[in-house]
């Protein structure tokens, strides 16, 4: 929805959004909110009456991005040079440390949990009026959007991310999304499908379907259960996407390969809409560390779940994630990971060094491995990704794929950038295109004629 431009005083609203896409999600639906009651967007905080900022604390790096944006953004209360009147901060840093923040950040008017944003606007009335008789609105998270909900897409128009569920139950020792989010709250079917029309409607193309974890979606419902390696509800949900949505791509994230069921794999093999892309977290392959990690998968299962995907999905493009330097991890340990990748070959892979993160099992864990071997880790990782990538790549030299275009290229105006569909938004590579004319939002057919490490270059042809 578009957020309607008022004439009210004290309505000038500069928002920011930090962290995941699933946070995102968030803010465009406090937008919504905000947007129905009348607010206005300021595209400079020193115009703004309201200052909401929705954090992100998942790494340590996060919560210093977190903490710096709001204090920045404090300056403007100051009359001399801004009109902020409120000033709120929300999300995962609020969830997390809204007592500790109180004491050290008294510029802050107002902290909002995770479960609770969509009361923005009934608290912004009641501080308006002097009515808080506290700053902190944080309990434990319950709540999830639903179709009914305005939203406001911030995206480009052409995509969307689609939120199914909230919350985790995997508790994975290095994880503190559980107790930032609180525990599995998936949407209906019928919600999601709903919801995605509304969003095609608007002019969406692509629709990316989020959350902390895809392959738990479900398992919430009354009934829910998986039987002969199939799993009803997600099968569901992504033909009734695929039939009903009216998307042009349906993409999927954050799927354990540990309930990657063969009827899931089917109807992605089978299906006109769905992406032939997963990303798939393994964090792992030696099986020793998976199990420290609290994870489910182990090395075998995680290579026979490819290896079936890749039956069955012979073009599918994978991607996932792997922590270097988990407490524990030996250099055999290592070489396994470094073996299963070099197995696996994935399009794309995410390389995170294991940090201690307060509030997680893995603190506790002995064996910490040195900073050093991390980083040799890392940049060894790094380096063989980066080959495998190049050589996947070579493989659509000559080949005309569907990509659909996101404007002029960010260093140039002289060519165009876009992602076909084994490019995920922000994260994966783009196809440049240096011929041909097109509109953001076209899907268009384009011939691949160079290839860069990450990226795919190529023209325009009918």
């Amino acid at each position: 929805m578009d957020v309607i431009n008022s004439t009210d005083s004290g309505k000038a609203l500069y928002f920011t959004s930090l962290g995941c896409s699933k946070n995102l999600v968030d803010s465009q639906v406090m937008l919504g909110h905000l947007g129905l009651d009348g607010f206005s967007i300021s595209q400079a905080p020193e115009t703004a009456d309201v200052i909401i900022v929705n954090t992100c604390s998942f790494i340590e790096a996060a919560k210093a991005e977190s903490i710096e944006t709001v204090l920045d953004l404090s300056d403007f209360k100051d009359p001399e040079v801004g009109n902020c009147k409120a000033l709120v901060m929300s999300g995962c840093m609020a969830q997390r440390y809204s007592d500790e923040l109180e004491r050290e950040m008294p510029e802050v008017d107002l902290f909002i949990g995770t479960g609770e944003y969509h009361k923005i606007v009934p608290l912004l009335k009641a501080f308006n009026e002097g009515k808080l008789e506290k700053k902190s609105f944080v309990e434990i998270p319950k709540y999830i959007h639903t179709e009914f909900d305005p939203r406001m897409n911030t995206s480009p128009g052409y995509m969307a991310w689609l939120k199914i569920s909230e919350g985790c139950n995997r508790n994975c020792t290095f994880c503190i999304i559980p107790t930032l989010r609180g525990k599995l709250r998936s949407r209906s079917v019928d919600s999601l499908v709903s919801e995605a029309k509304n969003l095609v409607g608007q002019g969406v193309k692509e629709l990316n379907l989020i959350s902390q974890d895809f392959s738990d979606y479900g398992s919430d419902f009354e009934g829910f259960g998986r039987v002969d390696n199939k799993n009803p509800v997600i099968y569901d949900l992504l033909k009734s996407l695929n039939d009903q949505s009216g998307a042009d791509w349906v993409r999927i994230f954050y799927f354990y390969p540990d309930d990657l069921t063969d009827d899931v794999m089917d109807v992605i093999a089978n299906s006109e809409k769905i992406c032939s892309y997963l990303d798939m977290p393994i964090q792992h392959f030696s099986s020793k560390v998976l199990r420290r990690m609290n994870r489910r998968a182990t090395n075998e299962l995680i290579l026979s779940k490819i290896q079936t995907l890749r039956e069955k999905i012979p073009d599918i493009v994978l991607r996932t994630s792997v922590i270097v330097g988990f407490p524990g991890e030996t250099q055999e340990d290592f070489e396994i990971l470094l073996e299963g990748i070099r197995e696996c070959r994935f399009n794309h892979l995410g390389v995170f060094k294991y940090s201690d993160e307060e509030g997680t099992p893995a603190l506790r864990l002995k064996d910490k491995v040195p900073q050093e071997v991390i980083e040799e880790r890392f940049q060894t990782i790094y380096e063989v990704q980066k080959e495998i990538a190049r050589e996947l790549n070579q493989a659509y030299l000559g080949k005309t794929l569907e990509v659909l275009v996101e404007g002029v290229h960010e260093e140039t105006d002289l060519l165009l950038q876009g992602r076909h569909q084994g490019q995920a938004p922000d994260i994966d590579g783009k196809v440049i295109i240096n011929d041909g004319i097109a509109k953001p939002g076209d899907i268009v057919m384009v011939k691949i004629t160079d290839v860069l490490d990450y990226d795919l270059v190529g023209g325009i042809v009918d």
